[in-house]
């Protein structure tokens, strides 16, 4: 077979994956071998490949394809997750493009909508993921609302509660206005923004018969460090969220501040709709912050709720769960919350309430999936208690039990598991796992697997009950609900315990993640497994780093600076992509990205084509007599310890997850010592053939860097290695044993050192004195050269002669 002068990707890559899923080389069935398990960190149903999916997914697939050539029953585990607020939002777009609103519809109509959707975009990912290369166990591919699953996620809420960690309560809550849903705490991500701060005159309620301020309260000193007049019946505060004054139940002083002695007790009206309300006094207010004079709206602030507790004011919600208005607030009612502020500011500088306004910077809560600014808001939720369930979590990891690459996240999380607060656990949807609590018309309510469940329980105090009469909570779990139990369900470990599968994968082996999910994922799957299992799920966790454009910033589609990870597969191939993604990636830390390091990838390829395009083109003869040459001999020799110490640093280098440096010690072994030095050194003279032995010597060497190089670049590897010789049907490099690594000669890798720096230093001596390459010179020795370093130094310098002389001669 003639081979194409220049290599091209082009259907390369598919060809080699059908092959492979053709003969079921990624499945997985527990038998007598050692298994090594991951578990994909499922993507969201509406995901799309991204340089983060690239980067994750490209080192677990690395890492499972070692292990499965090094003889392990390797089971890579795909699958996705059902993702309720962002499929939630797609689906509703979907119908509002058709026309329908989802309040025009029932659960069960919006439901068979999702499922549809799901079905038809659910799993591009996946198949994206195929393109890229993972070698995932496809006939396992699980989803976090597959029945077995949703069983598992009902049962562990109805245990937890039933172990009193799962309870219903009115708390204070992140609430997102655009998805009309809780949120927990991790999911909201806070940014610095440019703000304005008002101050804002509250009227004083006169003062009783003989009471008068103080002189000391005569002129009011803010911030700014100016002093400011102050009229004795008004009093000033300042705030970020004007809007938010139609819910106030209070002012709120310092007792230690001086200005404001005389008021504390006394009253004052809310501006525009004067409302009453009173002057109290607490240690929360900072003096220095704005007038001293905090405003406090129990509803609208988790601090302010604290304050509104410990004071008994009263709770004024002045939002709906859009965002706007509500009657409550009296005014502007039915407007945006941003509109509203806008308004309102307005009324107030036209009332003469509006005292001036500053610009600020402060930090302000984001939506992680919509974006959407966060309202604190009171609401009856369901809360899940982690502070016991965290212990043998957190001491698992820090008694290392569980281990975490890089080492450094050991610390963020201990300080997270240390101060965990209990989780909202309750999401106002109706995509996902509807929460398994039942109501009867009288408010009396319980958890159960099933309506029959719970019947029996609340029939035992009213005989006149039926199962029409009870109603289930409309409210679905948080999607990390499901998503916790990942690494033993997708093996049915809860909803068909002790079954022989989940004996044999779990716990499962490594974790790769990213670290922003240390504690919406990684963190509640430890809890999971101990609290379910009995069982830490993983052994190990390897965090990567965020993949970043040249200027630093994370890439996003808002930015633009996400580059089409497909079109570059479709244009370098998918190792090209791989190797680029991998080459600049150091363990835990963030990578910049720059296409150049694809197009390197691309190199490559082509100088392990080159490579192939040599070898198979030498013509080939017998060994003379028997024996080979003295320098091809050396080579071989050499060659094969370079690879040994390879393979051994290698190794050291994948215990410890230093995958990019691995990768950058086969490139150099594969571009420098094979093509750059070996291939030089055993090449034939032109139309001259090599011997059978050193060919032979040769292809078993490329076969062994193909085995070696496969897991990072497993199309062009495999292509080589048919290409190679001819294989059997079910003879596969991703299925080949690697028996590589045996004992290393450094004598022999000393001697090959020199032979290359004497063969360098002649190299350069002809660049600086710009000799031609055709111009042969003599070589002078002060020491005798054996036959082989002889040989070679001959060969690739370009030298007619070598000369011995004695160190006398030399001086």
């Amino acid at each position: 077979m003639e081979l194409s002068k220049t290599f091209d990707p082009a259907g390369l890559d598919q060809r080699w994956y059908d092959r492979w899923m053709e003969h079921k080389l990624f499945e997985s069935k527990p038998d007598n071998r050692e298994s090594y398990t991951i578990v994909i960190p499922p993507p969201n149903v509406t995901g799309m490949l991204h340089m983060g999916h690239a980067l994750n997914n490209t080192i677990q697939d690395i890492l499972i394809r070692r292990v499965r050539m090094q003889g392990k029953n390797a089971c890579w585990v795909p699958g996705t997750d059902h993702a309720s607020i962002a499929t939630e939002a797609k689906v509703v777009q979907m119908l509002r493009e058709k026309g329908i609103k989802k309040s025009d519809l029932s659960r069960e109509e919006f439901l068979k909508y999702s499922f549809e959707w799901k079905e038809k975009y659910g799993g591009i990912i996946l198949q994206q993921l195929k393109k890229l290369g993972c070698s995932c166990d496809w006939s396992r591919t699980s989803f976090t609302m597959d029945d077995d699953y949703s069983k598992a996620v009902t049962k562990v809420f109805v245990d937890l509660y039933h172990k009193g960690y799962i309870y219903r309560g009115l708390r204070m809550i992140n609430w997102d206005p655009k998805a009309k849903t809780s949120l927990s705490d991790e999911e909201v991500i806070k940014k610095e923004v440019r703000s304005k701060l008002y101050f804002i005159r509250y009227q004083l309620e006169k003062a009783s018969s003989g009471s008068q301020l103080t002189s000391k309260a005569a002129t009011l000193n803010w911030s700014d460090g100016n002093s400011h007049p102050a009229a004795p019946n008004d009093i000033t505060i300042a705030t970020v969220r004007p809007e938010t004054i139609l819910g106030d139940s209070a002012i709120c002083v310092n007792p230690k501040d001086e200005r404001y002695k005389d008021l504390v007790g006394r009253f004052a009206f809310v501006p525009l709709i004067n409302r009453r309300i009173p002057i109290i006094a607490d240690e929360y207010v900072e003096i220095e912050f704005g007038t001293g004079a905090l405003k406090v709206t129990p509803a609208h602030d988790a601090n302010d709720y604290q304050l509104g507790l410990k004071h008994h004011l009263e709770v004024i919600d002045t939002l709906n769960e859009d965002g706007t208005m509500s009657k409550t607030a009296q005014l502007y009612i039915g407007q945006d919350r941003f509109e509203c502020r806008k308004n309102i500011v307005k009324d107030l500088e036209a009332n003469g309430h509006l005292v001036k306004v500053e610009d600020y910077s402060n930090q302000i809560g984001f939506s992680e999936r919509t974006d959407a600014v966060v309202e604190p808001r009171l609401s009856l939720q369901w809360w899940c208690s982690m502070k016991e369930m965290a212990k043998p979590a957190l001491e698992a990891v820090m008694n290392e039990e569980i281990k975490f690459y890089p080492k450094k996240f050991e610390n963020l999380y201990e300080h997270w598991m240390s101060g965990i607060k209990d989780w909202c656990v309750s999401r106002q949807l109706w995509w996902g796992h509807r929460i398994p609590a039942w109501y009867a018309p009288d408010g009396s309510f319980t958890v159960a697997e099933t309506i029959e469940e719970a019947f029996s329980i609340l029939s035992t105090h009213d005989s006149h009950l039926t199962t029409h009469d009870l109603k289930q909570d409309e409210d679905v779990l948080d999607t990390w609900f499901s998503s916790w139990l990942w690494p033993f369900e997708v093996f049915h470990g809860l909803s068909s315990q002790g079954n022989e599968e989940v004996k044999y994968y779990y716990p499962t082996n490594t974790l790769v993640t990213a670290p922003e999910i240390i504690f919406f994922w990684v963190a509640r799957m430890i809890m999971a497994g101990f609290e379910v299992m009995n069982k830490k799920p993983f052994s190990e966790v390897y965090f990567t780093g965020i993949v970043r454009d040249k200027q630093g910033r994370k890439m996003s589609k808002s930015l633009g600076n996400s580059p089409d990870l497909l079109g570059l597969i479709d244009q370098y191939g998918a190792d090209a992509v791989r190797f680029g993604i991998l080459i600049s990636s150091p363990a835990g830390n963030d990578l910049l990205f720059d296409e150049k390091l694809i197009k390197q990838g691309s190199r490559f390829n082509n100088k392990l084509w080159n490579a192939l395009r040599l070898v198979k083109g030498w013509e080939i003869q017998p060994v003379t007599n028997g024996q080979l040459s003295a320098g091809n001999q050396f080579a071989i020799n050499w060659f094969e310890n370079k690879l040994n110490a390879a393979v051994a640093e290698i190794e050291k280098l994948f215990a410890e997850f230093q995958i990019s440096a691995a990768l950058k010690i086969v490139y150099s072994l594969v571009w420098d010592d094979f093509c750059s030095w070996y291939l030089e050194m055993i090449k034939p003279g032109y139309d001259q053939p090599i011997d059978q032995e050193t060919y032979d010597a040769t292809i078993e060497l490329f076969e062994q860097l193909m085995q070696l190089l496969h897991p990072f670049v497993p199309f062009m590897t495999e292509e080589i290695y048919h290409l190679l010789k001819v294989r059997g049907e079910s003879d596969f490099v991703i299925t080949s044993k690697t028996n590589i690594g045996k004992e290393i000669n450094l004598n022999v890798l000393n001697e090959g050192e020199t032979i290359l720096q004497i063969i360098s230093s002649i190299r350069d001596i002809r660049n600086r004195n710009q000799i031609k390459s055709r111009d042969r010179l003599k070589l002078f020795s002060i020491r005798p050269l054996n036959d082989y370093t002889a040989s070679l130094v001959m060969k690739l310098s370009g030298l007619r002669s070598i000369e011995e002389i004695s160190a006398d001669r030399e001086n």
